[in-house]
């Protein structure tokens, strides 16, 4: 099948490559406008003659890793996916989309479908009455159970829009910790002897009742270091809504994210709008879905702001799936310092929703023997039971721990 001869520079033919760029961005490629005008370019290249070196040369554009190739083919295929666009492509007119998805990537063809079915895409021929479905959106107590236990990598657009919302509502409570510092108590174990030689001084020198005090308790300040690498692109999205939603509701948390470079973006999640916080963001990071260097990183925190964050017995959540372009390289020794500097370690890792998941990559192997708990982190239930983790009083060391610790020896 071959494309009819056309001007390629035809404001029309362009309008139309912006509407499937919009749609690949809504359906989570990294598309931005930069990425338009190289499409434009690349079907000046090779032309409008054939459909086949048309395809390739909008995937060379709009596809940078392999987990991204089959959104894009879904996109394209349902996109251009009527055979009498070939001989209107310069019309404004643009196929309408009702492909059901196959039954083994279905949820990923709902992806597409929100992508291309939202604001701003392109027009939509008639359809006959008969095929004509309604749904009902509403999220019900039953669809909300489902959501929460739904894999953030397979929601669709609503759902995403409908877990940003839930996130809010998540507390993470963390166990108090005593302080250097004490307070007046009644009860307290502690006889506070210039609370009392200054009651006896009010009384006239006469004896006086003991005063009491107790340790202040607070909790402990919270350390997030966010992996943003390519890998982790998906959940790194979801889980900065959950950063902010969690910056606003308590005070002492520091946020960091990291790819190839180690990025403070505390100031910026503080805001209580969380479209201009994660605007900021992106703005401050440079390094966004590109490498991980998990040991590098770590040793540029342990020598800049452990001594700043880390004081007062923090608790310190390392999101990132391990992998780790340099191999691992430094990154054992990193992790152990840090390990040491904080009160508690906790891993989260969102390869841990597959059963069958075993720590074979270096990186991996380097960080499990420094950290006192391993948990997943893909849905809103995985940071529900993040609670739990620190709410834990007992041994640093989770007896699941333990039991990975055991399994590598």
């Amino acid at each position: 099948m071959t494309f009819p001869t056309s001007p390629v520079g035809d404001a029309r033919l362009a309008a139309n490559l912006m509407h499937f760029a919009r749609a690949l961005r809504a359906a989570g490629l990294p598309v931005g406008p930069g990425k338009v005008l190289q499409a434009l370019e690349a079907v000046e290249a090779v032309g409008l003659g054939n459909r086949r070196d048309f395809y390739w040369a909008l995937h060379s554009v709009f596809v940078n890793r392999r987990d991204q190739r089959p959104v894009f083919d879904q996109a394209f295929h349902v996109f251009w996916r009527n055979p009498d666009l070939l001989k209107r492509m310069i019309g404004m007119m643009l196929p309408g989309m009702r492909a059901p998805p196959s039954p083994d990537q279905k949820e990923l063809s709902r992806r597409v479908a929100d992508a291309l079915r939202g604001p701003g895409g392109p027009e939509k021929e008639p359809e006959p009455e008969k095929t004509e479905i309604q749904v009902d959106a509403a999220f019900t107590v039953s669809d909300r159970e489902l959501l929460q236990a739904k894999d953030f990598e397979k929601m669709s657009a609503d759902e995403l829009a409908e877990a940003k919302r839930l996130m809010v509502r998540i507390a993470l409570p963390v166990a108090e910790a005593a302080t250097r510092r004490y307070s007046l108590d009644p009860t307290g174990p502690r006889i506070d002897p210039r609370a009392t030689l200054r009651r006896m001084l009010r009384q006239g020198g006469d004896v006086a009742d003991l005063v009491r005090s107790r340790r202040r308790t607070r909790p402990p300040p919270l350390v997030v270091l966010c992996d943003i690498s390519g890998s982790m692109s998906r959940y790194s999205r979801m889980l900065l809504h959950f950063l902010h939603a969690l910056s606003n509701d308590r005070d002492r948390v520091y946020s960091f994210v990291f790819g190839t470079r180690l990025t403070h973006v505390t100031r910026h999640l503080r805001h209580r709008d969380v479209d201009v916080a994660l605007d900021a963001v992106a703005g401050a990071v440079q390094d966004w879905s590109g490498g991980t260097r998990i040991g590098a990183t770590l040793h540029e925190f342990n020598r800049v702001w452990a001594r700043r964050v880390l004081g007062q017995g923090a608790v310190v959540l390392l999101i990132t799936d391990g992998l780790d372009r340099d191999a691992g390289e430094g990154l054992g020794r990193e992790a152990e310092r840090l390990h040491k500097s904080c009160r508690r370690l906790i891993w989260l890792n969102p390869l841990l929703r597959w059963e069958g998941f075993a720590p074979k990559s270096s990186g991996v192997r380097a960080l499990l023997p420094h950290v006192d708990d391993f948990r997943p982190v893909h849905n809103l239930n995985s940071l529900a039971d993040l609670a739990g983790a620190l709410e834990h009083t007992g041994p640093r060391r989770h007896e699941g721990m333990r039991a990975w610790l055991k399994g590598m020896t």
